[in-house]
Formats: C-alpha cells, structure tokens, sequence
C-alpha cells in the first residue's frame, strides 16, 4: 500500500529543526553570540593610523518614517586596549519596569569600544544589552563617523568628566539641573542622545554657543512637533560648525550596513529580521520626516547627505563570504567648508527642483547612495 508524501512530514520538520544552526548551537554570523568579521583589529589599526581625536557616530534609522536615528561620540584610544570609547544614551535607561527588567540600565551614558559597538556579537555590558544598540550596529543599519583632528585633550578629558557627571545624577534621581528640567533620565523627546551629546559638549567642553534647547511639547500635536529641538542629525550639523570655528579638521567614515543578518529583535512587536529593516538616513524634522526610505526633498536633510558624503574618506563594509571587514578608499575628503559649500548648492538647487516635482539630475550625491568605488585597503 502506497504511503501519502505527508506521512514523513513530521520525521522531516524534526530533521530540519534539528539541523538548524540556533537550535543546535552552531554560532551563526551576524547574530548575537556568533563569530565576527576576522580582521577587526587590523581595520581598527588601519583606522587609527589617521590622527583623529574624537568621532561623532551618527547611526541610521530602522523606521519606515519618523526615523530620527541616533547620535554618540567616540574618544579615540580611551577604552581598555587601546580601541576607542563611545560614549551613547541609553535608550531604556527611563525608569520603567519592563525596561528595568529586560534592558541594561545601569547608566544613562553607556561606554562601549568602538569596534565592540560597531561590530561585536556579545557585549561587555552583560546578557541585558541589546544587539543593534548596545553592540553589532552596522548589523542593523549603517553608521556615519565624522572624526575630528586637533581636539586638545583637556576638552576630550572634560567630555568624559561631563558624560559622568550625567551618570552620577541618573543614579541618584538628580533634578532640574542646567542641562535638563526635571528627573535625570533617558526621555526620547526631552533629554534623547541629541541633548545628552550635546549637553556635554555645551556644559562640559564649553562649547557656550552650541544650541541646546528644550523641545516645547504641546497637547494633542504630532511627535515631529515635540522632537523639534534636538534631533542627532541637526546636533550633529551644529557641531560641525562648532568644530570648524576651533579650527578642528575632519572627516568621514562610513560603516555601510552588513545586509543580510537574520536577527529578530523578541522584543519588538513586529518580528522583522534586520536585514529587511530600513535603512534610513536620520532625518532632521521637515516634512521628510514621514516620507519613505529613499524620499528625501528638504534642503536640512539632502545639505546633510552631501556635506556627509563630500566628507567622507572610507566606506567599511562587511564581507559576509569570507566574514571580514572591506575598507574602500573614498575620492576626497573635501575640507569641511569647501564641502559645506558645495552642499548647500546643491541641496539648495535639487530641494527646489523636488518641490516643483520636476524630473532633473540630481547635483548633489548623498552618502552611501550608490557603490563609491575606490581601492579596498
């Protein structure tokens, strides 16, 4: 008597369970816990042989719109063995239980290597870190570094004092201090990564005319409203202009996202691998704010892109084949106020000509838009 081809089938599904690298405790690239690209400490090298000081790492968004992204600051060398030390807001740091319960939250500022927050598989701050935050980001979205040259280390010193300033007051329920009205703690709309970033460079680094505002947040308005103030990408741009004024050199890095890691975060609602998230340029608030991935009309958002990308020295990409880390020279960088420039041009010719909704060439090239070419390194 013949068989139906479905009588096997329960034989089949416990075969494959079986073999499923997660169950059966195969480390899998690009997943928390398994093996990371085999040169990252020969590409940190290779980075560090330009003498930069410090690193602004503004990470992309993962949201279809409203996607804000995320704003940190690297000292160069600080961390234990020589890597640098990112200093970046702890998102669940908010006091709530769930987030007591599940996330890291010992501090408002976390400290992560550079190359751990980048691209680690576990995280020196323990089981309740969050891959994709905390550690691994370039497996979840892409990450722009713009290093700055000529820092004196008494202002790189004073940050570092300022970031635990802010930890200490966290710790003990400070209030109404001059960087933020109300219980120290991580609020998405009142003190997100842009203010505390920010709060550090204006209070600790003396940075006293850098913008640092507290967002005015009104009954029944959209959130856009309320996050008006301090976005990463717009602190960021300030502090361009900061750095600039000192005299400061800089430069860009662009840490492209690794495309194809099957992570599924259990603690987001919707269950989407990270290779299937967006990956958004973190927009300023405008009307671009809930446009889609690749809708970007507003001059703050398409000056951004370009400034970003006539900045940029490298691209670093994850090779997932041979499970290592590609460094691509970049044709430039231009010097900051040549870029800025060039930018405003063409962010101020191509957002009109979205405006009118014309078919045109594009004038400026955003970071990251297509392959940069250039030599691997």
């Amino acid at each position: 008597m013949s068989r139906s081809p479905f009588a096997f089938a329960p034989f089949l599904v416990a075969a494959l369970l079986a073999a499923s690298p997660a169950r059966a405790g195969v480390a899998v690239f690009a997943m928390p816990g398994g093996p990371e690209p085999d040169n990252v400490a020969e590409v940190s090298e290779l980075l560090h042989r330009d003498p930069y000081d410090m690193e602004l790492l503004i990470s992309f968004g993962t949201s279809k719109g409203g996607s804000a992204g995320h704003l940190a600051v690297a000292l160069r060398g600080a961390a234990p063995g020589g890597d640098d030390l990112v200093y970046s807001a702890n998102f669940y740091a908010d006091r709530t239980p769930l987030h007591e319960r599940d996330f890291y939250t010992a501090d408002l500022m976390v400290r992560i290597p550079k190359m751990e927050y980048l691209y680690g598989t576990s995280s020196s701050l323990g089981a309740k870190a969050q891959f994709g935050l905390d550690f691994g980001e370039a497996y979840k979205r892409s990450v722009v570094g713009v290093r700055v040259y000529g820092v004196p280390a008494r202002e790189r010193e004073a940050l570092a004092a300022y970031f635990g300033r802010i930890n200490e007051d966290y710790r003990r329920r400070a209030r109404d201090t001059e960087y933020h009205k109300g219980e120290v703690k991580y609020d998405y709309m009142r003190l997100n990564c842009a203010k505390t970033i920010g709060s550090a460079f204006k209070y600790g680094a003396g940075y006293a005319d850098l913008e640092v505002t507290a967002p005015l947040i009104l009954p029944n308005r959209p959130v856009a409203k309320a996050l008006k103030a301090n976005t990463p990408t717009a602190m960021a741009m300030r502090l361009l202009q900061e750095f600039d004024a000192r005299g400061y050199g800089l430069d860009a890095v662009l840490y492209r996202k690794y495309p194809d890691s099957g992570y599924v975060d259990p603690h987001e609602e919707k269950k989407i691998a990270f290779r299937d998230l967006p990956n958004r340029f973190p927009s300023v608030i405008s009307l671009d704010f809930r446009n889609d991935e690749e809708s970007y009309e507003d001059y703050d958002n398409l000056f951004a892109m370009y400034l970003l990308r006539d900045m940029q020295r490298y691209e670093v990409r994850v090779d997932g084949n041979v499970r290592r880390l590609e460094v691509l020279d970049v044709a430039g960088p231009m010097p900051y106020r040549l870029a800025a420039e060039r930018a405003a041009r063409d962010a101020e010719s191509d957002s009109k000509g979205f405006l009118r909704r014309l078919l045109f060439p594009h004038k400026g090239k955003r970071i990251g838009e297509a392959d940069n070419g250039g030599g691997a390194r």
